[in-house]
């Protein structure tokens, strides 16, 4: 379910705030009913009409990408940088769920379907989001322990799920650890690393829920199947 303003302006209508103006003016029906107030939420099954034509809706579309480095994760830039959404050829206004920084990698979901990017974002969905991160220097144990007990990050403390020391280079001093998370707060891994006294040199998102990066390079991407849609759906909490 969205809002019926937001609906509107998806369809190319009008702007978000002009269909505002629609509705409330009562030139907005749903289902053969005038609706006036705002904040009205519909579904993909209701007709909707404005000034007496039936909007087309934009079809769903749903993406999984492997983002390479040196792209920022939003729809547009101001600074003129390539965008996740310049990497995927379609008309639809599709937009990323969640973030990944400018030099991070890996896994990035893209739609223009609000609810399932919400399930997605939702913190009771308790969705994994697994990484992996060379770090300058070599763990040890106990801070392995901290990450998984709990470190302050902007004042809140947030925990990894797991966290696995995966390989370790004495020569260059450093090692690739494998953290698992489920909150996706800013910059999350690097603050959570470097509480513990870590810089992350490189960092990459190899898995978000059940979605990995089988078979796509840097830089490419897939749809997701109908099957993997109705999966996600099947992760809301009731």
């Amino acid at each position: 379910m969205e809002r019926l303003q937001k609906v509107i302006a998806q369809a190319g209508v009008a702007s978000r705030r002009k269909a505002e103006e629609l509705i409330t003016s009562g030139k907005v029906k749903v289902n053969g009913q005038i609706v006036t107030e705002l904040g009205t939420k519909v579904s993909d099954k209701d007709r909707i009409e404005v000034n007496n034509e039936i909007i087309e809706k934009e079809a769903k579309e749903y993406y999984l990408l492997n983002k390479p480095r040196g792209v920022v994760t939003t729809t547009s830039d101001d600074k003129n940088r390539k965008t996740v959404v310049d990497l995927i050829p379609t008309n639809a206004r599709i937009y990323p769920v969640g973030r990944l920084d400018y030099d991070t990698t890996g896994v990035l979901l893209l739609t223009n379907d609000g609810d399932f990017a919400n399930i997605l974002m939702h913190p009771t969905s308790n969705i994994d989001k697994v990484y992996v991160a060379k770090l300058e220097g070599i763990i040890k144990g106990e801070q392995i322990n901290q990450l998984k007990d709990g470190v302050d990050v902007d004042g809140e403390i947030v925990k990894a799920s797991r966290v696995k020391l995966k390989k370790v280079d004495p020569k260059s001093n450093s090692c690739m650890v494998q953290i698992t998370i489920h909150e996706g707060k800013n910059h999350q891994v690097k603050k959570m690393f470097k509480a513990v006294g870590f810089e992350v040199a490189k960092l990459k998102r190899e898995k978000e829920a059940f979605f990995d990066l089988k078979d796509l390079q840097s830089g490419e991407f897939r749809k997701l199947t109908p099957k993997e849609v109705t999966k996600v759906f099947s992760l809301k909490q009731k």
